[in-house]
């Protein structure tokens, strides 16, 4: 019988500042050792995730939009505005 984890999302930081929200999380689970940056654009109504490597997880953090085209999560929704 084999065990499966379930991966833990481990929130590490989550600034805020002018509407939008970056947050920078760990994935962890079974053979799986990850980053997601979430990003939260009250402004525009704009929800991103971008998947990271470890490694790169920090600069992904720092320039959110840079890497918004490798986004595996995108949705905007007028909801969402502030």
């Amino acid at each position: 019988m084999t065990n499966v984890l379930t991966p833990t999302r481990i929130e590490l930081a989550q600034p805020s500042a002018g509407g939008v929200d970056v947050t920078l999380v760990r994935v962890r689970g079974d053979r799986e050792d990850a980053a997601v940056i979430c990003v939260c654009d009250l402004r525009a109504g704009e929800y991103f995730e971008i998947p990271a490597e470890p490694h790169l997880a920090l600069d992904l953090y720092h320039h959110p939009v840079a890497y918004r085209d490798i986004s595996t999560v995108d949705c905007r929704d007028e909801r969402l505005a502030e």
